[in-house]
């Protein structure tokens, strides 16, 4: 009966199927657990990969030119800087390195442009109610980002393709549309890779806002599991248009060496670099050059951080196959989940029946392991379906993960029948 589609069961056969599930949960609840996979943190065992950054600063160093122990440099070490110009195709009056991660560059972005404003524009905080666009599911820090500073939040579909294009061409003609997130490569949470006429719809894209900025967060622009998936350069394409003001594009280093002490940077257009400097100048008189220095010399070229990647998804690798083949074994013939199948990033995204999400995260919680909150991957933490949950294999050893997926299994499946039943556990 368990193997059969759970959907199509009998009342009376839905009814032993929660006795038996119920009878593992409390077996789980009395294991006394405590696990989390609520975020995509590195694993120590992948945090160890970069321990050899350590060792790149010590007191023997001799500054020839510039002493990067003292101020100045507001845009990063040249030699960082012409390491990440050769890995993303950029020149280096269109980058800025800076902060030890890419969310304080992004929020910094989008707070200038509120208070004062894009190229010389009104301040978006004087231009009245302004709107955001957001693929959904997506990346929650994103949207607590535009919640903070009141910013209205538009729900856009994405599929295996990207977000939905015909939308966002249409929405855009509101000029008070002032941006939108996006998370291009290994998309948190769905791990889809944008196509190429998704990403030449963005770059030739003709917002009615002059002060319209894509967001594109290419957090995982490195971060593959089997082979690196290519995604055509929004930036370049946006150049063809010339559209290349359009664009702020930001990554980090942060799930390439240290999580807590890496480096981030920001693409843009030449005009918008002058810009954004003349801001952070009165704001900072540099950013850690040492630990930039150090990054440097760990790194050393494009190819040693492909390298590097290797060694990361050796150890992702078996984690994402072990959800994935739990996913299928109990879940994949039931008619109540569906989840899509990762080439690369930190997450696996799982949409369970409707209504049930919520249900599904406390179960498990009750069980002792704490996934990500549902609704999370949705503005205002509002799914609408409430059926959205966001699975993070890494940082879990590979004996907690089996455990910690089999207890969101059951709790998927408790959940279902508690609805369909009117039980509770």
């Amino acid at each position: 009966m368990l193997n059969d589609m759970l959907v199509n069961l009998s009342l009376e056969e839905k009814r032993k199927v929660f006795d038996v599930e119920a009878k593992k949960h409390k077996n789980f609840c009395e294991m006394n657990l405590s696990l989390n996979m609520a975020r995509g943190k590195p694993s120590p065992e992948q945090l160890d990969i970069s321990n050899g950054l350590l060792d790149e600063l010590n007191s023997t160093i001799k500054f020839t030119g510039t002493d990067y122990r003292n101020y100045g440099i507001l845009d990063g070490i040249p030699e960082l800087k012409n390491l990440f110009c050769d890995l993303l195709n950029v020149e280096t009056d269109e980058i800025i390195v800076n902060e030890n991660a890419s969310l304080i560059l992004m929020y910094d972005s989008l707070q200038r442009a509120m208070q004062f404003g894009v190229l010389g524009g009104k301040p978006w905080n004087e231009q009245g109610k302004i709107k955001w666009l957001c693929p959904v599911p997506g990346y929650d820090r994103h949207f607590a980002i535009t919640e903070l500073f009141g910013i209205e939040m538009i729900n856009i579909p994405i599929d295996e393709n990207g977000p939905d294009m015909d939308m966002i061409e249409e929405l855009v003609k509101d000029p008070q549309v002032k941006g939108i997130w996006c998370v291009p490569k290994y998309s948190n949470p769905t791990g889809v890779v944008y196509s190429d006429e998704v990403v030449d719809r963005f770059a030739k894209l003709k917002p009615s806002a002059s002060d319209f900025r894509i967001f594109w967060d290419n957090a995982y622009m490195v971060h593959w599991l089997y082979e690196d998936d290519k995604l055509l350069d929004l930036f370049a394409q946006a150049k063809k248009y010339g559209n290349e003001n359009m664009i702020y594009m930001f990554g980090s280093t942060s799930k390439i060496t240290f999580a807590g002490a890496g480096v981030a940077f920001i693409v843009a257009s030449k005009e918008n670099i002058k810009s954004l400097k003349s801001l952070m100048g009165i704001q900072s008189i540099g950013p850690n050059k040492l630990v930039q220095f150090a990054h440097y010399k760990f790194l050393k070229n494009k190819e040693n951080i492909q390298n590097i990647m290797k060694k990361h998804a050796e150890i992702l690798r078996p984690k994402f196959e072990k959800v994935l083949e739990i996913l299928e074994a109990e879940l994949g013939n039931t008619g109540i989940a569906t989840w899509l199948k990762p080439r690369g990033g930190y997450f696996v995204a799982c949409n369970l029946y409707e209504g049930t999400a919520k249900r599904t995260v406390e179960l498990a919680k009750l069980a002792g392991v704490t996934f990500t909150a549902s609704g999370a991957t949705y503005p205002y933490k509002k799914d609408p379906k409430d059926s959205s949950l966001r699975i993070a294999p890494s940082y879990p050893s590979y004996e907690d993960l089996g455990l910690a997926m089999q207890i969101f299994c059951n709790s998927a499946k408790l959940a279902y029948l508690e609805k369909e039943l009117g039980l509770t556990v």
